[in-house]
């Protein structure tokens, strides 16, 4: 039970404080295969923190 607790919350703040590290790949540009290669490896693994960090609880007011 702890562990899923654990992933999950895991996935949520990953989803919520990834978006921060698109910033410098945005401004510096997406101009070579793997500047693109890596946005889009960061946008996959963003879908699926918010995913498996959806059900956390801590995310909800009472």
């Amino acid at each position: 039970m702890y562990l899923s607790y654990s992933v999950t919350a895991a996935g949520f703040w990953l989803g919520t404080v990834l978006p921060v590290v698109y910033l410098p790949i945005v401004v510096s540009g997406i101009d070579s295969i793997r500047h693109l290669s890596l946005f889009i490896g960061l946008l996959t693994v963003h879908a699926l923190a918010l995913v498996v960090g959806h059900d956390y609880s801590g995310s909800r007011s009472q």
